[in-house]
């Protein structure tokens, strides 16, 4: 197994990661947002924040795209 400069297998630090938003309702991440839910959209991962998983969570669990909810 290789790994990329810097140390890291990810290629950086966490420092170096643009901001998390929440794609539904724009609100931004205070740190790593543990309890944020992702999804991988046509190959995208989007994140959504705790309210807008709560508020969609049967569309979630049905693998619907969030325009769809």
């Amino acid at each position: 197994m290789t790994s990329l400069s810097g140390g890291s297998d990810h290629g950086g630090s966490i420092a170096e990661r643009p901001p998390l938003v929440c794609a539904r309702c724009g609100t931004p991440a205070e740190g790593p947002p543990p309890t944020w839910t992702c999804s991988v959209e046509s190959g995208v991962r989007r994140y959504f924040c705790d309210a807008c998983s709560r508020e969609n969570l049967r569309s979630i669990e049905g693998r619907l795209d969030s325009p769809w909810w």
